[in-house]
């Protein structure tokens, strides 16, 4: 058995190995439902995360603001993989949280219309429902450069040459890998149920001048 202390101060015992989620279980099933994340040892970390030694642990949710970042960036790749779908000669930039919404950058020959929008959060949906496990894995930086100039993503090659050696993260759903930081924070994922809520909620908009798909909330 390992000792939790949550955020009250209370010392929960589980089982070594026992993930995030099962600990935000323990507490309650609301918690559960509405857990977007935990942080364990100042550490934001996914809620499939195994605890396998003594340490502090909160649960995040919408309410705290490591939750909304989380969920919002989560959206923003799901927009990417969206767009991917209807519009593939689509080539990706960066797809931030920030701090009334989510947007992805894009290069498009396409002007997009309301119309379009609409076509984009209908299939964000659609990719929700689907219920596709997102992943998070970490390669090399020489396999994270084969893998985009395979997929002809020069802007993700022009990123991730600028940066230094190292472990690279990716988020992975349906085969789809997106390079997976953004303003030195880990993209994590989160549960489907939760995402399609959000999303259910969201305004799509785009800056025709830039390229930039956002939705704000």
């Amino acid at each position: 058995m390992i000792n939790i202390t949550l955020k009250d101060g209370t010392i929960m015992q589980v089982e070594n190995g026992a993930t995030c989620l099962d600990v935000a279980k323990q507490i309650s099933a609301g918690l559960a439902r509405a857990a977007l994340a935990a942080e364990v040892d100042g550490q934001t970390v996914d809620l499939k995360t195994p605890l396998e030694k003594d340490c502090t642990m909160s649960v995040l949710t919408f309410d705290d603001d490591m939750g909304k970042w989380t969920l919002r960036h989560t959206a923003s790749h799901v927009l990417a993989q969206a767009v991917k779908h209807l519009y593939p000669d689509v080539k990706l930039a960066i797809g931030p949280a920030i701090d009334n919404g989510f947007y992805y950058d894009i290069d498009s020959e396409h002007n997009f219309t309301p119309e379009d929008l609409e076509k984009i959060e209908a299939e964000m949906k659609k990719i929700v429902k689907q219920g596709i496990p997102m992943i998070r894995e970490e390669v090399s930086r020489e396999d994270a450069l084969n893998l985009f100039r395979e997929k002809n993503e020069p802007y993700k090659v022009e990123l991730i040459e600028d940066l230094p050696e190292g472990a690279f993260p990716f988020g992975r759903a349906g085969g789809r890998a997106d390079y997976a930081v953004s303003s030195g924070r880990l993209h994590r994922p989160v549960r489907r149920p939760a995402l399609h809520r959000y999303i259910q909620g969201q305004g799509i908009q785009a800056d025709l001048l830039h390229r930039r798909i956002l939705a704000r909330r």
